[in-house]
Formats: structure tokens, sequence, C-alpha cells
């Protein structure tokens, strides 16, 4: 039997948690034999045998990181803390990782980046380009130079880890995609994200200072006129190459 993809989420609400799983697993291409779900948000991550899996994705979630260390929760620095020994060994393996706007920033927290509000972006889409390196990506080979995403975030990373390519910049914040040696990938945007989903997400955050609350309406009827093809592509293609464990 073929190894599953681990899809691990850190979102508390079951709307939101519930639709993410179910995009991540239309988009990527996804059959439900193929995925094992693990929900963290308030039991933390638990220590995981990489061997029973062919790679990892990793969700958003309303968590800050960049949020001063006395306030967050102890179930967030729990979290935190189980990353970045998960990632001692995703490192030294290059193990298959995709960190989707959360994932992104733990991931550039691990590699020493300093994670701040300075290239926040509002909830709705917006353009990235791609780099030299981005064209010669195998999750990015035969892109447009620019397209659409839809992403929504109060931080990001100030600046490309160090020995990480990367792959995909954009105006307002510009670290949207990174790679890790060969198989490490993280996106500040959503891959699986789209106007169906992000409503959803825009009723459950609307109290979490992502927008002013009483534009929640607006934002989802222009939420309804994004679709963002290219960036769901890079689900699939991650899926694809890595449903058959191949390295480069």
């Amino acid at each position: 039997m073929n190894k599953p993809f681990l899809i691990i989420q850190l979102r508390p609400e079951d709307s939101t948690s519930d639709n993410e799983f179910a995009k991540i697993k239309h988009y990527g291409g996804l059959a439900d034999q193929e995925v094992q779900r693990l929900r963290i948000e308030s039991s933390g991550l638990p220590g995981l045998d990489l061997d029973s899996y062919c790679a990892i994705i990793v969700g958003g979630s309303p968590f800050d990181i960049s949020t001063p260390e006395t306030e967050k929760t102890a179930i967030q620095r729990q979290i935190e803390s189980a990353f970045n020994h998960l990632f001692d060994v995703i490192v030294e393996r290059d193990f298959p990782f995709l960190g989707c706007c959360s994932g992104n920033g733990l991931l550039g927290k691990y590699c020493g980046v300093s994670i701040s509000r300075k290239y926040g972006e509002p909830v709705g889409g917006v353009d990235v380009s791609l780099t030299e390196q981005g064209r010669l990506d195998p999750l990015l080979q035969g892109f447009p130079d620019r397209f659409r995403v839809m992403l929504g975030h109060k931080e990001a990373c100030d600046e490309v880890p160090n020995e990480a390519e990367l792959l995909l910049t954009g105006k307002a914040c510009p670290v949207q995609m990174f790679r890790l040696r060969n198989n490490i990938y993280a996106t500040q945007f959503h891959p699986e994200g789209n106007a169906e989903g992000f409503i959803v997400r825009i009723e459950a955050y609307k109290h979490h200072g992502y927008f002013p609350e009483h534009t929640a309406n607006e934002l989802a009827d222009r939420i309804r006129g994004e679709d963002t093809p290219e960036a769901r592509l890079i689900l699939k293609r991650f899926v694809d190459r890595y449903r058959e464990r191949k390295r480069l």
C-alpha cells in the first residue's frame, strides 16, 4: 500500500478546518485513502515517524508567530517547539514538505528569519511574480511570469531564509514562495484557496484583526470574483511529484 500524505491542520474551527482539508484533497487530486489528517490546534503535535508518510502538507491558522512569547498560549508555544523538532528531521532528510501560510511562517522562523507585520497583506487576491529560480522549479515550470493567488496574513517572513531559493515574489510581500534544499517548500499564500473557502474563513475570522469587521460582506463580494488556477496547480504538482516519491 502506498504511503499517505499527512495533512497537518492548526485551525480551531470545524468549519474552516473541514473546508481547508476538503480543498487540499480536491485541488491536490487526493483520494480519501491517500491522506491522513492530523488536527493539532488543541492537543499539539505528536512525535511523527516520517517513514510512515510520502509527504507533509501544513495549512493555515489564526496563530501569530510574531506574538511576543509571553503572550502566546501554552498550546501555541508547544506547537512551535514541536515543529522545530520536526523540521530538524525534515531538513536533515530533505523530506517532502509544503507549508502554506502558517506553515510558511513556522519554517521561516525555524530557519532564523524574522517574522513580523512589516509585509502583512489584506484578505483577497494578489499578483505574484516568478523569480529566475522559480522558472526552473518543477512545481512552477511553464507558469506565466505573473499570476494570481489568494491570501490574507498579518505577518510574513522579512527576508528569504539562508540557503533557500526564492521562487515567487510580490509587490507588497517579497517572500511569497521559497524552497529549502530540493523538496521543502513554503508559500505565503493558500494554494488550496478558492472563493467559497475564503468566504468561510472571512466569516470565521472577522473578529481576528485581518480586516475591519464591518467590511466582511464587501470583502466576501470581492472574493467571489477571484480565480487562482496556477496557485492550485502548485498543490497538484506537489502531490503528483511526491505521490511517486521522486527525489531530485
